[in-house]
């Protein structure tokens, strides 16, 4: 099994310039930014922000990180990327009980249940979060940058430590692409889906296979978007997660 981290490596060797996320964002907040980052920006991306984990907040295999963020959106991509780094425990289930908390809202009552805090600001050019933050809680958009742009992990999850937990189930990391409806290899492919759960495994699956993703947030977008086909979008993915077959079938 290639861990999360081992899929990315590979991708950044084969093509480090590749676009590895594409996002629009249609919704009201977002007022139409467009975000492209290469496999290389991902992978600095995403050692930040597991370096902050791991050095910052004390993250480590066992530790349940909750990462409440919008789907389909580049930010919640490259946190689960990098708390699957850490060789932590994923959780995008608000009601799931979490050591640390990734989010826009961190005033809100989830966040007074979290031994640690994260605030996300979503913008890509954020320099702040953009509103006082209580002591202790983390502003990824002022203090993401200072921390290194490679990263080791100190601890590794084994195969069947719990990666996801998503809805009623608990995915090991030895099954976090399990399921999953095949994409093409090399797609170009068309996310839209809000299940954060379903698109954080789609981004996996898909830098496992060579391709890249457009993630499409807050509109309509499909691929006869005049936009999809300039993106030269080549595959859309499903919104929702196939259902697995019963123990009786």
């Amino acid at each position: 099994m290639h861990s999360p981290a081992e899929v990315l490596a590979d991708a950044v060797a084969a093509d480090a310039t590749r676009p590895a996320l594409t996002c629009y964002d249609d919704s009201a907040a977002g007022g139409g930014e467009r975000i492209e980052i290469s496999r290389r920006v991902l992978q600095t991306w995403v050692a930040k922000a597991a370096n902050a984990l791991q050095e910052g907040l004390d993250v480590q295999p066992g530790t349940v990180v909750l990462v409440d963020l919008p789907s389909p959106h580049w930010r919640l991509a490259y946190w689960a990327l990098a708390v699957w780094s850490v060789g932590a425990t994923l959780t995008v289930d608000t009601h799931e009980g979490a050591d640390v908390l990734i989010t826009t809202e961190p005033d809100s009552e989830l966040a007074e249940d979290c031994d640690e805090v994260v605030a996300v600001a979503l913008p890509g050019l954020a320099r702040e979060f953009g509103q006082e933050l209580r002591s202790g809680v983390m502003d990824e958009a002022a203090e993401l940058a200072s921390y290194g742009d490679h990263f080791t992990a100190w601890d590794e999850a084994a195969e069947d430590d719990t990666a996801l937990v998503h809805g009623a189930e608990r995915l090991t990391y030895a099954e976090l692409l399990d399921g999953l409806e095949e994409m093409p290899a090399g797609a170009r492919a068309l996310l839209t889906t809000t299940d954060p759960g379903l698109l954080v495994r789609q981004v996996l699956q898909l830098l496992a296979a060579d391709g890249s993703a457009v993630l499409a947030r807050g509109g309509a977008a499909t691929a006869d978007d005049p936009r999809m086909a300039a993106e030269g979008v080549t595959f859309t993915a499903p919104t929702d997660v196939p259902e697995r077959p019963s123990a009786t079938d």
